[in-house]
């Protein structure tokens, strides 16, 4: 039970905050109430204030386990602190601070030259920025200054997926395939289409896997010749798509585009802000797939988000049109590749390899993937699709797996799971920027005792949701908190 003490900073700080701190992809009026109409907020608003391996606590002392790695960025969870500390202070007392604008200092060259020896094929070169936007903003004018190097510079143009999303900077907003992010920021500045993305849940092959490959790869296709192929300069994609709920390429889907964009000229960028850096039991998040991209945009678990950071990786074709002597990248980032940044990121990389963090979500991957799946014994759950440790369900009205109006996903993913989940002690994400889905991405260094207490939550708060939105057959029984799955 909370004290009088801990109940008065909790309090202060619901006051403060609702004074003075706007919040990020937030609805204020219903974070904080309306102030006009003298509404109050329908449950206060979740202040962290500590950490311990793969959970955290509020300010009343209530334990929440972090399925969600804080979005997709405490990869190693919150006991290195320090490690993070010592290494920061470290740096910090040698060199506080030192630019990459035609100079460089020594953490940022061996942080470049130690995720260059990770990165698959002939990806060995390393622009620092401060987050994932920079990172795509990055990407599209390195791309530009490519193309003006060897002689094309009429290649403006880039091919994208409907429903991801790859940053809200206006430039790496172009891109961004989620219309309601988009709308009233005026027209685009990159030219931009959108293509299907690999959801297959309610695709009309229904299995037939090879031909779902095949539509997907013509459409690319299709796009490419209709914005000319001569003038589109790349295609970005994730790995697994994030907005959509985890939404894994079918075989041969990279392989495809590999063999497209070789085709005309065009870059392939793998986006792995979210994928990369352990999510999917590697480096970038790209090599389950078996091919090299041109660049690999990352951020979020470069640091395991104990600083801001975040990166562009360069295979050596783009990077030779840049050593071009006519050339000057004309694009820069004042705290990319800050020294506290990369001494992190070189310390990250240690405690990756020294704990066995890769090793650890490959050894777990399928069983996350086997208790996930046993929620789809619950008539609110349409699918259960992922990878690595990276798992979302599709939640649905119905038997024939009908879609919420918008009403109703008011109600359940705004409304309804953002209390029921912190009620069970669990941080998740519920979204609609496709269909209604909920998302878990633990912290790779979650046993099997973690990931059953996450499905276990799961279950109970999906029952409910069940319950709460008439699903039919929505008292059937949930998963356990154990499995004989291993």
């Amino acid at each position: 039970m909370a004290t009088t003490a801990t109940t008065n900073a909790h309090d202060d700080l619901q006051r403060s905050a609702r004074e003075h701190l706007l919040l990020h992809f937030t609805k204020h009026a219903a974070a904080y109430g309306d102030p006009v109409k003298g509404t109050p907020p329908a449950r206060d608003l979740l202040v962290l204030e500590r950490g311990e391996g793969p959970c955290v606590f509020d300010t009343r002392g209530r334990r929440y386990v972090d399925a969600l790695s804080s979005l997709f960025c405490s990869q190693i969870g919150y006991s290195y602190g320090e490690e993070m500390t010592a290494a920061i202070a470290g740096q910090l007392s040698t060199l506080a601070f030192n630019t990459n604008w035609n100079t460089a200092h020594p953490a940022a060259i061996e942080l470049a030259e130690q995720l260059a020896e990770r990165a698959p094929g002939d990806l060995n070169h390393v622009f620092f920025t401060n987050g994932g936007s920079e990172a795509v903003e990055s990407m599209w004018k390195i791309a530009r200054e490519y193309y003006r190097a060897i002689g094309q510079p009429q290649r403006t143009k880039a091919i994208a997926r409907h429903i991801a999303y790859h940053g809200v900077t206006l430039g790496a907003l172009s891109f961004t395939g989620v219309p309601g992010f988009k709308e009233g920021f005026g027209t685009p500045p990159i030219d931009v289409t959108h293509v299907s993305n690999t959801n297959r849940f309610r695709a009309p092959e229904g299995d037939d896997e090879a031909a779902f490959t095949a539509r997907l790869l013509q459409e690319v296709r299709d796009a490419i010749a209709a914005a000319g192929a001569d003038e589109v300069a790349v295609i970005i994609a994730e790995p697994v798509q994030n907005a959509g709920g985890c939404l894994t390429p079918p075989a041969g889907y990279w392989k495809g585009l590999r063999e497209i964009a070789d085709q005309h000229g065009i870059l392939l960028v793998a986006d792995s802000v979210i994928c990369g850096f352990g999510r999917m039991g590697n480096w970038l998040g790209i090599e389950q797939e078996g091919v090299v991209p041109d660049m690999v945009t990352t951020a979020k678990g470069i640091t395991s988000a104990y600083l801001a950071g975040g990166a562009v990786f360069v295979g050596d074709k783009v990077a030779a049109g840049l050593h071009d002597p006519a050339t000057v990248l004309r694009h820069g980032i004042t705290f990319g590749g800050h020294p506290a940044m990369a001494a992190v990121g070189l310390k990250n990389i240690e405690i990756f390899e020294r704990d066995g963090v890769l090793e650890n979500v490959r050894q777990h991957e399928a069983y996350l993937g086997a208790r996930m799946n046993e929620l789809r014994s619950l008539p609110i759950v349409g699918d259960v699709r992922g990878q690595g440790f990276f798992w979302a369900v599709e939640l649905v009205a119905d038997e024939a797996a009908g879609r919420f109006d918008q009403a109703q996903r008011d109600d359940l993913l705004r409304g309804f799971l953002p209390g029921r989940l912190l009620e069970a002690g669990l941080i998740a994400r519920a979204d609609d920027r496709g269909d209604s889905v909920l998302q878990i991405a633990p912290p790779l260094i979650s046993d099997t005792g973690v990931l059953d207490e996450i499905v276990g939550a799961l279950g109970d708060v999906l029952t409910d949701a069940g319950t709460h939105m008439g699903v039919a057959g929505a008292t059937s029984s949930t998963p356990s908190t154990t499995s004989e799955v291993h």
